[in-house]
């Protein structure tokens, strides 16, 4: 039996190898069959063309710059309203917020005890007056009888004493009938000035009197508005030296028109001047307070609001950019400078003076350099195709 099997052996297996050989073989044949009839298509990349962007030539040209301050508004008069008598208040004539003009009443007190008390005054007149009459009349009779000697002239001077004595209770009594005349004009409480009423801090059936802690209200007449700001020290010092004049005062007269900021950074369209400066620096802060004084013929500024004082000066002609050609980065500036071969590099500059959407650059480029007009889309190295844009036609458009 084992001879048999090594006999029978070899002739199965031959036969099972050729079999998986030629599977082996069909199959690959297949395959290169199939990549033949269904060759991969081949990958192409095609390189897109630089990205046009606008470039803009720096030259130099006359700047404006601008100094801004932060500034708090007040009326020309910001009056308070306090009553001078004491009593309650028996009506009030006027809303906040509205406006009054100078005499118009604003708050009446009742004045019934001040009435009475002129009632008195007038009656204690009538007593005075018919006493001074009484003493008139009985020294009127002492000085015939002391002029025949009738009589001793001691009495004639003690009638004339009584008569002195009468005449000043008249005077004291007119005097109180004239302050009860006063205290009943002060019930009627009335506008010293033109102006905006303020916050009304009392309701009616409210006591009041000399001693009341807050205002009945305020009246702001802002006519015409004060502005105060506040300069540094190194500002202030930079200031005398920007500005012609022997004197602060004459620095002051020769300071241009201010502009005015409001708090939703519109621009106030009537000029200012500035009036005056403070004596000297505040201990605290080391600035040195100014005061602006502006217009307000339609009443759109009031007491209170809050804004920013802009004050030009002219610089030497310098590197004017626009602002839409920077980026700001780690506090610095920076602009993309554009190269012979349309590669634009990131380069940092220096700002000396803002004026708008314009910066004067002092430092970082040179008159002729071509810098990238917005910067959102480009990178530092990239290449463009460079559109030229004229400054001169953005200044026409916005102006400095």
């Amino acid at each position: 039996m084992s001879d048999n099997y090594q006999n029978l052996t070899p002739e199965p297996i031959t036969a099972m190898r050729k079999f998986f050989y030629t599977g082996i073989l069909f199959f690959f044949g297949l395959s290169s069959l199939e990549s033949c009839n269904n060759p991969e298509p081949v990958a192409t990349h095609a390189v897109p063309p630089p990205e046009a962007l606008p470039v803009v030539t720096v030259s130099e040209r006359p700047f404006t710059s601008f100094r801004e301050y932060t500034a708090a508004l007040e009326g020309s008069n910001d009056i308070e309203i306090r009553p001078q008598v004491n009593g309650y208040i028996e009506k009030i004539f006027v809303d906040e917020g509205a406006f009054v003009k100078k005499g118009q009443p604003l708050f009446k007190i009742n004045d019934q005890p001040y009435q009475e008390a002129l009632n008195n005054a007038y009656a204690t007149l009538a007593v005075a007056k018919a006493n001074q009459a009484s003493a008139e009349i009985n020294m009127n009779k002492l000085e015939p009888l002391v002029a025949n000697n009738v009589i001793s002239p001691i009495q004639l001077k003690t009638a004339k004493a009584a008569y002195d004595a009468a005449t000043a209770y008249v005077a004291q009594a007119e005097a109180s009938v004239g302050n009860a005349k006063i205290n009943i004009g002060y019930s009627l409480i009335k506008a010293p000035v033109e102006g905006f009423i303020g916050r009304i801090h009392i309701k009616t059936g409210s006591l009041v009197g000399l001693s009341t802690a807050d205002p009945l209200t305020n009246i702001s007449e802002v006519k015409d508005v004060r502005v105060y700001f506040s300069v540094s020290e190194t500002e202030f010092l930079r200031f005398r030296d920007e500005y012609p004049g022997k004197t602060i005062e004459d620095k002051i007269r020769n300071l241009p028109p201010v502009q005015l900021i409001l708090s939703d950074n519109s621009l106030y369209p009537q000029t200012g001047k500035v009036e005056m400066v403070a004596g000297q620096f505040a201990s605290g802060s080391g600035s040195i307070p100014f005061r602006a004084n502006f217009p307000n013929p339609n009443g759109v500024l009031r007491s209170g609001n809050t804004g920013r004082v802009r004050i030009s000066i002219s610089l030497p002609a310098g590197l004017v950019i626009p602002q839409e050609t920077t980026y700001e980065l780690q506090d610095k500036v920076f602009v993309f400078l554009l190269s012979d071969s349309n590669k634009v590099n990131s380069v940092p500059v220096h700002v000396s003076g803002v004026s708008g959407n314009y910066y004067l650059v002092d430092n970082g480029l040179k008159a002729g350099d071509r810098i990238v007009y917005g910067v959102e889309k480009v990178t530092d190295g990239t290449v463009i195709n460079p559109l030229r844009m004229s400054l001169d036609s953005l200044l026409k458009i916005r102006p400095m």
